[in-house]
Formats: structure tokens, C-alpha cells, sequence
């Protein structure tokens, strides 16, 4: 049977059930995020009120995944996002991550590939390079929308220096140090 381009349609019904229209089963939220997983598209529906609901579905994957203990998204960055809910930057935010993301899988590849071969020996360069790629999107961004926006010095600085084989423990003293301003950042809320 060949593999439709369209995505399966699920259905959420009152009693939290979700029903997979496609294989005409009932699954669980473990079931699509093993389909995301496998590239299979799906969205969500109410069954009910027929709203499409697929955004607040998989946020509750990853709600559960992290709740599970597969912390993936940073405090520093749970707190950064919750920040930009209501401010003039919102719009931004999702077109930025998303393109980030996209960008980072694109490069999954070639970065798993050096990970593999040169781990402990200058291995972290390809991801240094992504992050400096990423920095300088996310510093145009802001421009475009903060002509006088800029991107903190030691920031740019970290993401942007070249890291040597024989400089791990460097590289990771700098990773340490830019953690600690983070969270000093993420610890100091707007008094206003």
C-alpha cells in the first residue's frame, strides 16, 4: 500500500482517547510521539468541536517527555520563551526556532558524523560553528526589529572563538562560565 502525503487525522475524544483514523485504533500520546519520531505527519482534532489541536498535543509530549526525565529544553531556555509570551518579540520567536531547528537538522548529520570520529579532539568545532551561525541569525533578527540591539560581547565572543583539540577543558570552563551568566540573567526578573 503506498504511503500517502497527507497526514493521519486523530481524534481526541472527552475521555482523553485519542483515536488514530488512519489504522482505526485508539493510541496513546507514547504512540505519536513515536510517530513523530518516525516522520509520520499526523494532526489533531477535537472530536467534538472539530478544532484542530495539535499544537497543545505535542506540547504535552514534550510536557510528558521532560516530566519523564529526558530534560531537553534548558531551564535558562523555559524561562526565556515564557518571557517572550506578550512581548513585542513573540511574533519572532517562533520563526527564529523554527528556522533554528531546522537548520540544526539539517546539519544532524555532518554533526553526529564528527561527534563519532573526533570526540575529545576538536569535536565540539562543527557545533560551535551551528551556534555561531545560529547567534548571528538570532543577532539580525533582533536588529531588524532593535535597530540598537546587540548581542552580549562575551556571548559573541564564546560562540564565535575557534576551539583547538588541546583546549576541552577551556572550551568547557567557557561553557561553565556563559551557564553561570545565564542563569544570573534567568535569576534577575524585570522589577517594574
Amino acid at each position: 500500500m503506498a504511503k500517502s502525503n497527507e497526514p493521519v487525522t486523530i481524534k481526541k475524544y472527552a475521555n482523553r482517547r485519542l483515536y488514530n483514523t488512519g489504522t482505526s485504533t485508539y493510541v496513546t500520546l507514547e504512540d505519536l510521539a513515536q510517530m513523530v519520531k518516525n516522520g509520520e505527519d499526523f494532526v489533531v482534532y477535537d472530536a467534538k468541536s472539530s478544532d484542530d489541536i495539535t499544537h497543545s498535543v505535542l506540547t504535552q509530549i514534550i510536557f510528558e517527555q521532560e516530566g519523564k526525565g529526558q530534560n531537553l529544553l534548558p531551564i535558562n531556555f523555559l524561562r526565556q520563551i515564557i518571557r517572550f509570551y506578550g512581548d513585542s518579540m513573540q511574533m519572532l520567536v517562533p520563526r527564529y526556532l523554527d528556522m533554528s531547528i531546522e537548520n540544526f537538522t539539517k546539519e544532524q548529520g555532518p554533526l553526529r558524523e564528527q561527534f563519532t570520529k573526533t570526540f575529545g579532539v576538536g569535536g565540539f568545532g562543527v557545533m560551535e560553528e551551528q551556534v555561531r551561525r545560529n547567534m548571528e541569525i538570532f543577532d539580525r533578527a533582533f536588529k531588524m526589529f532593535l535597530p540598537n540591539a546587540r548581542m552580549d560581547e562575551a556571548a559573541a565572543t564564546a560562540a564565535a572563538a575557534p576551539a583547538r583539540p588541546d583546549d576541552f577543558d577551556e572550551l568547557k570552563r567557557q561553557v561553565a562560565d556563559m551557564q553561570r551568566r545565564l542563569d544570573q540573567l534567568g535569576d534577575g526578573t524585570k522589577k517594574d
